[in-house]
């Protein structure tokens, strides 16, 4: 008899592999997108916002595949990390935006008061966000997967200076779940309550002291109320990995993020697979409560 286990936040039993079975046999043409749609469906998988956790559908059933207690039909087309980094087919062959040549210097008190807006999915600013992102971050990016937000920055007479997006937290990270203090269980069930700062691009001909720690303070002030408003729950702690090869981190310290350990260097990958070790590289881990009660509030 299947031990229940935790799986992407849900129990998972002999019953539930049972259904997921029959689902996949019941249908051999449909391809996974199609099958986690309408798994997610089938069991009313919702995100407090209303939104069908379809992708969260696909991770459980890829990750229960490595387990090897179900079996999928073959991908359809490349894996997303076939792609180059910048690459995004959405974007359309329009071209990016260009910068200025020569670096732009400038005090933070002159650009105040800065313009901190939030991006909307479908507004008109989304596609240069993306753009800029795509062209400019050193690990590209391929578009919004389950709820982010992500900030426009501009100074206080319009020039563009920075695009900063928070996404969905990693599913383990030990230092981070050390400091929280809280259970397996309890993880899986207020995972949600964290948003991850997966991207953070200060326009590169910008060269302007305190902007990119005092952009983080500013933000911190108001993402739990755009959070709250977009998906209707709360989020009480924001993290952050930081590469140490490329970054020393210092815009975090400045602003009061605190580094609590590093990652490991492995991938999950590495962790399923002994004999053949995937090396990531190593990041810091950096954590900022929005509360004073953060960690009682995860725990809860």
């Amino acid at each position: 008899m299947l031990e229940s286990q935790i799986v992407q936040g849900r129990r998972i039993g002999h019953a539930e592999i049972a259904e997921i079975r029959a689902l996949i046999a019941d249908h051999p043409l449909w391809s996974r997108h199609r099958l986690s749609l309408a798994l997610a469906q089938q069991w009313q998988w919702y995100a407090a916002s209303g939104q069908l956790k379809d992708m969260a559908a696909r991770s459980l059933l890829l990750k229960l595949q490595d387990r090897g207690l179900v079996t999928l039909p073959a991908r359809r087309g490349a894996p997303p990390g076939a792609r180059r980094p910048d690459f995004n087919p959405n974007l359309g062959p329009e071209l990016f935006e260009f910068l200025p040549p020569e670096p732009v210097v400038a005090s933070l008190a002159s650009l105040q008061p800065l313009i901190v807006e939030v991006v909307g999915r479908k507004d008109s600013r989304s596609g240069l966000f993306q753009r800029t992102l795509c062209r400019y971050h050193y690990l590209g990016y391929r578009g919004p997967v389950g709820e982010s937000i992500g900030y426009w920055v501009r100074s206080g007479a319009g020039v563009d200076l920075a695009c900063v997006l928070f996404g969905a937290a990693a599913w383990q990270c030990a230092p981070r779940d050390q400091w929280i203090g809280w259970s397996g269980e309890q993880r899986a069930q207020r995972l949600a309550l964290i948003a991850n700062n997966s991207r953070f691009l200060l326009l590169p001909h910008l060269r302007v002291a305190g902007l990119a720690n005092h952009i983080l303070s500013q933000i911190a002030l108001r993402i739990q109320a755009d959070w709250q408003k977009r998906y209707r729950h709360p989020i009480h702690l924001l993290e952050s990995f930081v590469e140490r090869d490329r970054f020393r981190g210092t815009c975090y310290q400045a602003a009061n993020w605190i580094c609590v350990g590093q990652t490991t260097g492995r991938t999950r990958q590495s962790q399923r697979h002994r004999d053949h070790q995937v090396h990531a590289p190593v990041k810091d881990v950096y954590l900022y409560p929005l509360n004073s009660d953060a960690r009682r509030q995860l725990c809860r």
